[in-house]
């Protein structure tokens, strides 16, 4: 049975939506971050090396990082769902923000949150490091203006990567969205998906989702 191991505001609410997308059957296990210290739990921590969400365990597979759970979830449940193939004329814009989202979206977000716990956001020393958040949401910008998804005209596994820090990652990183209209356009579009507003009332039902 596949169980996916939910911890609360992380990032394995992609695969508790890539799950609702796929209709595929699914056990989900939900563990609260600790009251202080707002980290994952012991027994979270236990599922894996690495130490963090997500995490699946399908029978004796135990495998973490979301585009790879992504992957395999695809793979071998979805039937190739949600995913290009390399002949599909959109499929480099499919594996480019696919990839994107972990790869350097996500690094520039926590970039940002260290340097504001450390107080040197205002620094000048940091500004070229601060400025790779910028451009990743500048470029997102630009995708979404040319594109109603980030693979083009289908709706995509680069889209369930993506969201998170657009939204999520916002709790922790705060960015205002006044100036994306595109990005907020988008949004909008996310959040009428049936799956991911039964993804969100699962997962983190007391959390309202920053799509705006």
């Amino acid at each position: 049975m596949l169980i996916v191991h939910h911890l609360g505001i992380s990032q394995s609410d992609r695969i508790v939506w890539l799950c609702e997308e796929l209709a595929i059957p699914y056990e989900m296990k939900k563990y609260d971050r600790d009251p202080v210290t707002r980290l994952a739990p012991a027994e979270y921590k236990a599922l894996h090396p690495c130490e963090t969400a997500p995490v699946i365990t399908d029978g004796e597979v135990v495998l973490g990082e979301s585009g790879a759970i992504t992957d395999y979830i695809i793979t071998k449940y979805g039937q190739g769902r949600l995913a290009l193939k390399p002949d599909h004329a959109n499929y480099a814009d499919y594996l480019y923000w696919l990839h994107f989202a972990n790869g350097s979206f996500m690094p520039a977000g926590m970039t940002a949150l260290v340097l504001g716990m450390l107080g040197l956001s205002d620094s000048e020393a940091v500004k070229p490091l601060l400025s790779r958040g910028d451009r990743a949401y500048a470029m997102t910008e630009k995708r979404l203006g040319e594109a109603t998804w980030f693979a083009g005209d289908e709706f995509t596994a680069a889209d369930i990567m993506m969201l998170f820090p657009l939204t999520t990652m916002r709790v922790f990183a705060p960015r205002d969205l006044a100036p994306y209209p595109n990005i907020r356009a988008y949004l909008a579009r996310v959040g009428q998906r049936p799956a991911y507003q039964r993804a969100a009332k699962k997962g983190d039902p007391d959390l309202t989702p920053l799509l705006g």
